[in-house]
């Protein structure tokens, strides 16, 4: 039986991690076996760090709004519990934004949150129909009113195919009917048949 050599492979193995482990600093980028070790521990920290960044990004937002509400007179809180009283539903990433390249609007956005908290301001009330939305309530009242259009549609389908099952049911028992009448007129004919030719 021929041997079989995996040199190939191996070498193949060898390369492609050392591939991935290009620029790591001194033996792990030189070494397979730790090139190998170093590269397991990075997609556990890559893997990681993927949901780490969005909570660096949510603080970096925060650390900035904190910021110009300050020069503003405001602290952070008291600014996103107005902007929440009066109605105004824009995330931190844009606050932050707007806070670093237009300094006036984020002015204006303090003032409507001072408003806000003060009770000047309410948010938008919307009447449709019998129900009455409220500022952030709107996204609810939609969900609702989509789940009742679809109970509807379900109950108008079941209603449909309840009564199709129904019409089927009666064509089936007519014709029944006229089969069984169809065999008794033959027997009948075929007994006086009989009969007469006695």
């Amino acid at each position: 039986m021929a041997r079989v050599k995996n040199g190939a492979v191996t070498k193949a193995r060898h390369k492609k991690v050392l591939k991935e482990a290009k620029g790591y600093f001194g033996s792990k980028h030189r070494l397979y076996k730790t090139a190998k070790e170093q590269l397991m521990h990075s997609g556990q920290y890559a893997f990681r760090d993927r949901k780490q960044k969005k909570r660096d990004f949510r603080k970096l937002w925060i650390t900035r709004i904190n910021a110009a509400c300050r020069l503003n007179d405001i602290s952070y809180s008291r600014f996103i519990e107005g902007l929440n009283k009066a109605g105004v539903e824009v995330n931190r990433k844009m606050l932050s934004e707007i806070a670093i390249n237009d300094p006036k609007a984020f002015s204006e956005l303090v003032k409507v949150a001072k408003d806000g908290k003060a009770g000047k301001i309410k948010p938008a009330t919307e009447v449709t129909g019998n129900e009455v939305t409220i500022g952030a309530a709107k996204k609810e009242t939609k969900k609702v009113e989509v789940k009742e259009d679809k109970k509807e549609e379900k109950k108008t389908t079941t209603k449909k195919a309840t009564t199709a099952k129904k019409e089927v049911k009666e064509e089936k028992g007519a014709a029944k009917k006229a089969t069984t009448t169809k065999k008794t007129t033959t027997t009948k004919k075929a007994t006086t048949a009989k009969k007469t030719t006695k």
